[in-house]
């Protein structure tokens, strides 16, 4: 897609700012768009499975810094959305439908801007990206979805060590609580092993958790400084929204999906495309920087989003993801759906490589 397709996802950010100063029904603005309009959209649109050649690769790769725009973009716009709400919320004459259709809007920002975007700049090797990883991921009082993602989910993904995937039969609302407190604790427990092998106490400065731990609280006390102690436990309530959208997305990503283990029981086989849901419906790709592309950034992770690739042996959601978040929140329609989908798709993919070998 051209870079300018992208430019999307933050163009549409400009609903939440007009629902902010403008109040009323356009604080719900922005909601009906994300899980109304578009989801209604992506169920009509087909799913084009285009992909990139080897030629169309390296163009790519030789401009990543035109895509990259969009992505740091994405931070000031991010803090600017997130102060005018404390703003509007500390003068104190918010009310009903108005302030829930604001701190709805601001939430979706957190988790669908903020640790969308952090979660692709975290990947970069650089440090001024992973700098502004960890700034968005502040918005959501997240941070430490910087250690474990990268150096625990990516190297455990469809196993029952990953606290990120979600298990066949596990509702969405047993996996918040599971996800969100041992993606916690296995971050802990990567940063403690970190720290051991270099001889350092788990309480020393350097330990890289307590520095995020010290930030986040320090990025509270700020807000309850500055904007008062309502706009603080409205800040709060956002990023726990925030972070939860994000573990939505985590449940769809890898439900029912199991990596199997070697025959000589010491881990398990590598992964593959086959082990994450993939989407290639194209408002998700392009609102969510090709994040529905799931199957590509976890076989080849450190492939920018740009050029993630389509493969014919991943399997392939029913429908969008904004569609699937939806979904997801009804766990008896949501275990209907992808069981019948799964099923479907495993027959695909056996039958795919039961051609190829023969």
């Amino acid at each position: 897609m051209s870079t300018w397709m992208y430019a999307w996802g933050i163009l549409i950010s400009g609903l939440i700012y007009l629902g902010l100063f403008l109040g009323g029904l356009w604080t719900w603005s922005f909601v009906v768009l994300i899980f109304v309009l578009l989801p209604l959209l992506e169920l009509i649109f087909p799913a084009p499975k285009d992909t990139l050649s080897e030629a169309d690769y390296q163009k790519r790769s030789e401009k990543q810094w035109q895509y990259d725009i969009w992505l740091y973009l994405a931070v000031p716009l991010q803090y600017c959305l997130l102060f005018t709400y404390l703003w509007q919320v500390s003068k104190g004459d918010l009310q009903g439908w108005t302030y829930i259709g604001m701190s709805l809007s601001v939430a979706i920002a957190c988790g669908g801007y903020g640790i969308n975007v952090a979660h692709e700049l975290g990947h970069r090797t650089q440090k001024m990206p992973r700098f502004a990883s960890l700034m968005l991921l502040l918005t959501a009082l997240y941070m430490h979805f910087y250690i474990e993602h990268n150096k625990g989910h990516h190297a455990k993904i469809a196993t029952p060590e990953d606290p990120a995937s979600a298990r066949k039969e596990e509702s969405l609302y047993a996996f918040w609580w599971r996800s969100v407190t041992q993606s916690w604790l296995s971050a802990w427990e990567i940063e403690s092993s970190a720290l051991a092998r270099k001889h350092v106490h788990i309480f020393s400065p350097k330990n890289l958790m307590l520095q995020l731990i010290f930030v986040q609280i320090s990025f509270i006390a700020m807000i309850l400084f500055i904007f008062g102690i309502q706009a603080m436990f409205s800040f709060i309530g956002v990023a726990v929204l925030g972070f939860l959208l994000l573990e939505t997305v985590n449940y769809i990503e890898h439900y029912g999906l199991a990596r199997k283990k070697k025959e000589n029981d010491k881990g398990y086989e590598r992964v593959l495309p086959m082990h994450s849901w993939n989407s290639n419906h194209l408002l998700g790709r392009i609102f969510l920087f090709d994040l529905p592309r799931h199957s590509d950034h976890h076989a080849h992770s450190k492939r920018p989003y740009s050029t993630l690739r389509h493969f014919d042996d991943s399997p392939q959601l029913p429908t969008g993801y904004l569609g699937m978040i939806l979904l997801a929140f009804f766990p008896p329609v949501f275990k209907r759906v992808m069981h019948q989908q799964l099923d479907r798709e495993m027959q695909r993919l056996n039958h795919q490589t039961a051609s190829i070998s023969s």
